[in-house]
């Protein structure tokens, strides 16, 4: 039950340094994040129906979330 702990912590830990992060490129004038308009992203408009399907934006986060979830496997690797 601890692993479970240790995991929630982290978790929580983790989503506060995005937050951080995002707090702190609004106030350095970073602006938002680009994800959902980076070039590939598609979107399409008629009349009174949109599209929307942001695949280059999907990638770019499963990247970092696979790279993430590596780093944590060697560093916490027993």
């Amino acid at each position: 039950m601890t692993n479970v702990g240790k995991l929630l912590l982290a978790l929580g830990l983790g989503l506060a340094l995005v937050g951080l992060l995002v707090l702190a490129g609004d106030r350095l004038g970073l602006g938002r994040f680009p994800l959902g308009r980076l070039p590939g992203d598609l979107r399409f408009e008629r009349r009174g129906v949109q599209f929307y399907f942001p695949i280059t934006s999907s990638i770019l986060v499963s990247l970092l979330v696979s790279g993430g979830l590596y780093l944590w496997r060697s560093w916490f690797r027993k």
